[in-house]
């Protein structure tokens, strides 16, 4: 039997199926897994079309998912792994929530945080970027080439 080996690799792929699942669903393909001690304790993808929520994205869902799971409201041991970098809201919850760790895969100069003027994340969060990032580019871009091709 192949051993697994639980790198933020073999964990940002886990987050990519989820991303798969949103791109099935006609949601901006984001997903996330968070890792407590090399488990995945929570799954999530954008939910925002399905739920009518500009709210839903992939991180806060996950969060939620994490929280009910550890029976408490902070993340501190969790690492958060989402294909594409958080938005403000995004960042500003997994501040509330001491998630111990953000890894993401694909930059979003656009709407992404790490343009912010103010540290969003928490002081003791550690953040690691470009984790798959083109095989979390390649989902979003083609999501949104198959949404021009549907309006034209």
């Amino acid at each position: 039997m192949e051993k697994i080996e639980f790198t933020d690799e073999y964990f940002m792929k886990q987050a990519l199926t989820e991303a798969k699942k949103a791109f099935d669903a006609d949601e901006v393909p984001i997903g996330a897994v968070i890792v407590c001690d090399k488990k995945i304790i929570a799954r999530a993808h954008n939910l925002t079309e399905r739920l009518c929520d500009g709210t839903a994205h992939a991180e806060m869902q996950a969060f939620t998912s994490a929280s009910e799971y550890l029976g408490g409201k902070y993340l501190e041991e969790c690492t958060l792994f989402v294909t594409l970098e958080p938005c403000m809201m995004c960042a500003g919850a997994a501040a509330w929530v001491r998630v111990g760790k953000v890894v993401y895969g694909a930059a979003d100069n656009k709407h992404g945080c790490s343009g912010a003027k103010a540290k969003v994340f928490h002081t003791k969060t550690k953040v690691k970027k470009g984790v798959l990032a083109d095989q979390c580019v390649e989902i979003l871009k083609t999501y949104f080439k198959n949404k021009r091709i549907d309006n034209v």
